[in-house]
């Protein structure tokens, strides 16, 4: 007798994705949640009135019926659509010799690149030709008619035949690096640096660390899509997932930490929580990353040790700020702030910013907007000792001058301060080391999806498959709840598209 079918570890995008089709198509599921809040790297907390993110904050196709976005085809089917802001352009690049104006609108990001660099515009379109040309190949095929089994195959001849074939000349592409295409039509070092700059935001990586899908997507839905922002923030995503959920039969248990997963005879037979009880169930499906699966998670077994070898992304410094917003006018929600000619992954160099009240008031009091700044940071030499916050001040005051860029009287403007560290990001979100996932280079190594050795345990997650963005994990939690159905059952979800 099992207590539910399938019990989910973790609450992050991956967990609730995988959870809430489960429950979509029948399955009895409960998720396991250690936090009191849910939602993972994207979970929302509020301090005196403002509202913040706690990690992604760029969104792509949420307010869009066409958008190929896997996130908004998931809220689809659960009925949970999340009302959003458009906006157009998104943000700033801030470079030590130019700030460049990134839009959506292909002629307006062009002839943004061409006032700081013309040659490398010229040579830009050739890249962003064969970006598209992928994208209009793979938008053909949707996310959620996706699997990670051999059933894939005769769907994709059955269903997409001519998306296939207009993939075919691009195969070359689909494991290639942007690196291995930029050397092909990019020569300015400007653009260079620019594309760089890209992929690391994307996927922790440079451009010849970076495969080109990832870029194509992005790419293609920032052009063909809209840009917007959730109203109420990424914690409006995290809300509808968890109502999609409910609705549809499963459950969400919050601060219930899972021990151990339990194995019997090669076997997954359930979960054993930190209170001692046990929930029994055919199927356990893991959030957590590959390394705390494998070695927190589960006893040591010979067939996943070298899965703990797998390269991570760094952790990251936090900034939370409250701040007075009067005389800030025609402020900007999303900037990159690179601050010298060191190399873009150098800890505290490339700082990302995002100011969401500009387009949702609500996120903070009157007169008054919320500000969210972070950075790679090691998380190797950390500990909370007597230099604790000591080393927290020295180390964020990157943070706070790369918001000095674009705020300047920032420090005066200050009535809330939050710094969060590698040891706050490990804590709140049960991550090893705080890391954000798999960092496997293009061509390094492939990732090792949703199946383990172990009978009937899966795995969902940004270490499962290419990239650290919500579509990435969002697309791991549809594969991996796919795999455990029938094709058929699927397909009638993506008919409702």
């Amino acid at each position: 007798m099992h207590d539910t079918e399938i019990v989910v570890i973790g609450s992050g995008i991956g967990g609730l994705v995988a959870g809430a089709l489960l429950a979509r198509y029948g399955k009895s599921v409960v998720v396991c949640e250690s936090h009191t809040i849910p939602g993972g790297a994207i979970h929302s907390f509020s301090r005196q009135g403002f509202h913040f993110d706690s990690g992604a904050s760029f969104y792509c196709g949420l307010s869009d019926a066409h958008s190929v976005n896997p996130l908004r085809q998931v809220l689809a089917v659960l009925e949970e659509p999340v009302a959003a802001i458009p906006y157009d352009p998104f943000g700033h690049y801030h470079f030590p010799d130019a700030t460049l104006p990134v839009y959506g609108n292909l002629e307006k990001y062009r002839s943004a690149i061409a006032n700081i660099s013309p040659q490398g515009a010229i040579e830009l379109v050739e890249l962003e030709k064969r970006f598209l040309k992928l994208y209009e190949g793979l938008r053909g095929i949707p996310t959620l008619a996706l699997r990670s089994d051999w059933k894939l195959a005769p769907l994709l001849l059955s269903r997409y035949l001519p998306s296939l074939l207009k993939l075919l000349p691009n195969l070359g592409m689909i494991q290639a690096s942007v690196g291995d295409l930029m050397d092909q039509t990019v020569r300015d070092p400007w653009v260079r640096r620019l594309i760089d700059l890209e992929c690391f935001l994307l996927s922790g990586l440079k451009a010849h660390g970076t495969i080109a899908p990832e870029v194509a997507f992005m790419f293609g839905e920032r052009t063909n899509s809209v840009i917007d922002y959730p109203i109420g923030g990424s914690g409006a995503i995290v809300d509808a997932l968890v109502r999609g959920l409910k609705k549809w039969g499963g459950s969400l248990r919050l601060g219930t930490h899972v021990e151990k997963i339990l194995v019997e005879s090669g076997k997954v037979r359930g979960v054993r929580l930190r209170n001692g009880e046990e929930l029994k169930s055919a199927i356990v499906i893991s959030n957590a990353t590959i390394w705390d699966t494998y070695s927190q998670l589960l006893d040591p077994l010979p067939n996943t040790q070298d899965a703990l070898k797998t390269p991570a992304i760094e952790s990251f410094m936090h900034l939370h700020l409250g701040i007075r917003s009067d005389g800030l006018e025609g402020l900007t929600g999303h900037h990159v702030v690179v601050h010298d000619d060191r190399d873009i992954t150098t800890p505290g160099n490339t700082c990302m910013i995002s100011i969401p009240s500009v387009w949702d008031a609500t996120l903070a009091p009157d007169g008054h907007h919320v500000v969210h700044a972070y950075t790679l940071e090691p998380f190797e030499g950390w500990a909370r000792n007597a230099e604790y916050e000591q080393k927290k001040h020295q180390r964020s005051q990157s943070l706070f001058r790369a918001v000095e860029k674009v705020i300047p009287d920032l420090k005066s403007r200050i009535v809330l301060e939050l710094i969060g560290t590698p040891l706050t990001h490990a804590r709140y979100l049960r991550r090893y080391q705080g890391t954000y996932g798999a960092g496997i280079p293009a061509g390094q190594g492939l990732f090792p999806s949703c199946y383990t050795p172990i009978e009937n345990l899966y795995r969902v997650g940004d270490s499962t498959m290419p990239g650290i963005g919500v579509p990435a994990v969002a697309a791991s939690g549809i594969l991996c709840a796919n795999t455990l159905v029938d094709p058929a059952q699927t397909l009638e979800l993506v008919d409702l598209l």
